[in-house]
C-alpha cells in the first residue's frame, strides 16, 4: 500500500508466507489471499505486493501471454508488483532447504540468469513512475567462500546484472534495484562486511571500468548506476540477531553510500539470560526445514555464532555461558514476548521510530514465512488475519 501522497513509498508483505513454487500454485495463491488482504486494510486503494517468485515459477511468468494474464488480475483486483524476492532460487517450503536456500549463488550464471529474469518480469508489470527493487543472496553461504577468486567472481556477476538494469532503465524508463540481504553465516552478514563489500568491489574502480565495458557509459555515470542500482535489502531480524545498533546501522549504510533498496520488517526469537530452560524452550522451533542461525553475546561483549540450533544447543551442553542468545527464526511481528521468551521486536521498534524521522527506504515489506513450522500453539489466527495484524501494526508504528 502507498505510505505517502506521492506514492513513492510502499509497504506490502511478502508472499513467500504462502507456499508454492511452479506459477499455477503461486497464482492460486495470489487470488485466493491478496483479495482478501486488500479487502481487509486498504479497500478503497490499491495494494501493493511483495512477490516471491522461485526460478522455475519466473520462467513461466517470463512468458508475454502468462504475463499479460496476471498483470489483468492485478488490475481488475487493484493490485501492483513494486518489490520481488529473488533469495530463494527453488523449492522454499515444505522441504529441507537448510544451506541449500543460498545456492546457486552469486558465483554461479544460473544465479544471474534468474536474477536477469526476474527483472525483466518486473520491469513489465511494474507500474509507471514507481522504482522496483529485488532481494537477494548476500553473496553466498559464508563457508562456501574459499578464494579471492570467489569474491571476484560474485562482484562481478552483480555487475553483470547492473548492466542488465541499466539497459531495462535505458530501454523502458523503469528503475530496478538489486538489494544483497545480509544474513547471519552468509558472506554478508554484518553491516561492516556489507559496507566492505560494496566499498572493495561494486563502488571500485575496477568494478567501474568493467561496468564501462558491459555498457555505453562514461566513468561518472556507470559510478551512479552502481550507486542506483546494487544497494542493500535490511532485513531487521537479521540485524537484530547480528547485535547491530539500529541507528549505527542505518547510518553506516548511508554514509557509505549505499543504497537500501528495501527494509523487510521481521523479528527474530531473543533468549536472555541462557540456561538448560532456554534449550528446553527452543527444541520445538529446531525444523528440519531451515537454518535458525543462532548469535550469543558473552559476557565481555563478544560474539559466538552457530549455523544451527543444534550447535547453540551443543554448546550450552558443554558449558559455554552467554547472556542472551538471538535466534533467526522469523516469527510474527506484533507478538512483543511468545510464551516464556522473548522477540527481538524492541529493534523494528527502533527501525521504524528512526524511518518516522528520516525514511529509511521506500520499500518495506513485512516478512514473516516460517508461519507453517511455528509451534501449534502460535498459529492460532488464519494467515490472512495474521497478515492484516501485522501490516497493522507496522502502520501505527509509522503513526507515532
Amino acid at each position: 500500500m502507498k505510505l505517502d501522497a506521492a506514492g513513492t513509498s510502499h509497504l506490502t508483505y511478502c508472499t513467500n508466507i504462502h507456499a508454492g513454487e511452479t506459477w499455477d500454485e503461486v497464482r492460486l495463491n495470489l487470488q485466493r489471499f491478496l483479495p482478501q488482504a486488500r479487502a481487509a486494510l486498504v479497500p478503497d486503494d490499491p495494494f501493493g505486493v511483495g512477490l516471491r517468485l522461485s526460478a522455475v515459477a519466473a520462467e513461466a511468468l517470463a512468458d508475454d501471454g502468462t504475463r499479460r494474464a496476471f498483470k489483468l488480475f492485478l488490475s481488475e483486483h487493484h493490485l501492483y508488483v513494486f518489490t520481488l524476492n529473488g533469495f530463494p532460487y527453488g523449492e522454499f517450503h515444505g522441504t529441507p532447504v537448510k544451506e541449500n536456500v543460498y545456492l546457486p549463488d552469486w558465483r554461479d550464471d544460473a544465479r544471474l540468469s534468474y536474477s536477469n529474469t526476474l527483472a525483466d518480469i518486473l520491469a513489465d508489470i511494474l507500474p509507471e513512475s514507481i522504482d522496483g527493487s529485488i532481494s537477494t543472496v548476500p553473496g553466498a553461504f559464508k563457508s562456501s567462500i574459499k578464494t579471492h577468486g570467489d569474491i571476484t567472481a560474485m562482484a562481478q556477476n552483480m555487475i553483470r546484472h547492473a548492466a542488465h538494469l541499466i539497459e531495462i532503465h535505458q530501454r523502458t524508463g523503469k528503475m530496478i534495484s538489486l538489494t544483497l540481504e545480509p544474513e547471519p553465516c552468509c558472506f554478508i552478514e554484518t553491516i561492516d562486511e556489507a559496507v566492505a563489500f560494496f566499498q572493495d568491489h561494486i563502488f571500485s574502480d575496477a568494478a567501474i571500468d568493467f561496468l564501462i565495458t558491459l555498457s555505453d557509459l562514461d566513468i561518472a555515470a556507470a559510478d551512479t548506476a552502481l550507486h542506483r542500482h546494487l544497494g542493500i535489502c535490511l532485513d531487521l531480524c537479521h540485524a537484530a540477531v547480528e547485535f547491530e545498533n539500529a541507528a549505527e546501522a542505518v547510518g553506516k549504510l548511508k554514509s557509505a553510500g549505499i543504497n537500501i533498496g528495501k527494509m523487510q520488517i521481521s523479528a527474530g526469537l531473543r533468549f536472555a539470560p541462557v540456561d538448560n530452560r532456554t534449550v528446553e524452550l527452543l527444541q520445538p522451533f529446531d525444523d528440519a526445514v531451515y537454518l535458525h542461525q543462532t548469535v550469543a553475546r558473552h559476557a565481555d561483549g563478544m560474539l559466538t555464532r552457530y549455523v544451527d540450533l543444534n550447535q547453540a544447543f551443543d554448546a550450552q551442553a558443554s558449558g559455554e555461558v552467554a547472556e542472551e542468545w538471538r535466534v533467526h527464526f522469523h516469527v510474527p511481528i506484533f507478538l512483543d514476548v511468545l510464551g516464556e521468551f522473548a522477540t527481538t521486536q524492541n529493534f523494528i521498534r527502533d527501525a521504524l521510530a528512526l524511518h518516522r524521522r528520516d525514511p529509511i527506504s521506500n520499500h518495506l515489506e513485512v516478512e514473516t514465512y516460517t508461519w507453517d513450522v511455528l509451534p501449534a500453539e502460535y498459529r492460532n489466527v488464519d494467515v490472512v488475519s495474521a497478515i492484516v495484524r501485522e501490516l497493522d501494526w507496522v502502520r501505527q508504528q509509522l503513526a507515532g
